[in-house]
């Protein structure tokens, strides 16, 4: 019997209440990392929408953002753009705060990492309230990128965090 992607990713998320805090139910991907073939069929149904159009950079998230940003920047044969949280960047970089369910954060970027002529397309794993994503997407703006779009393995669509995302397209392999 032939599963969908959409299928296996939820036969193997792994739901933790309470955590990081109480009230939040955290949606665990590690299991679906674990499983080769699921991982690269996940990474495979990221990349596609993107084929053939013109993504000259893919921007991962902290921190599994990397684990997923990068087979997928392979896979569209572009450069890789790590989104740290502050001060793991080495170089001199940029930054904005924003907006979780649970506080505040804030992301970094090398202030050269991307310019006027880069196609970004921005990965992570879940896509809750959008806070994350949204000032991912505006740093990469502010270096005068053009954002392509933004794509999820997980969109956790009670929390609405599309609405938060705009100018460019969303993509989620898996919406609860």
């Amino acid at each position: 019997m032939i599963h969908s992607i959409d299928q296996l990713v939820r036969e193997r998320l792994r739901a933790i209440p309470d955590y990081p805090k109480p009230g939040i139910l955290f949606q665990d991907i590690t299991p679906v990392l674990e499983q080769p073939e699921l991982f690269r069929r996940v990474t495979e149904a990221m990349a596609a929408p993107f084929h053939g159009s013109g993504i000259t950079h893919v921007a991962g998230i902290e921190a599994r953002g990397f684990i997923l940003g990068g087979p997928i920047a392979v896979a569209l044969g572009a450069g890789f753009i790590p989104i740290r949280k502050p001060g793991k960047l080495p170089w001199k970089s940029i930054r904005r705060e924003y907006a979780l369910e649970y506080g505040t954060n804030v992301v970094e970027v090398h202030s050269d990492a991307a310019g006027e002529h880069s196609r970004v397309l921005v990965v992570d794993d879940v896509l809750a309230t959008g806070g994350t994503a949204a000032a991912a997407g505006q740093l990469l703006r502010d270096l005068g990128a053009t954002l392509v779009a933004w794509t999820f393995l997980l969109e956790l669509g009670f929390l609405d965090g599309r609405k938060a995302l705009t100018g460019a397209s969303v993509t989620s392999v898996t919406i609860l």
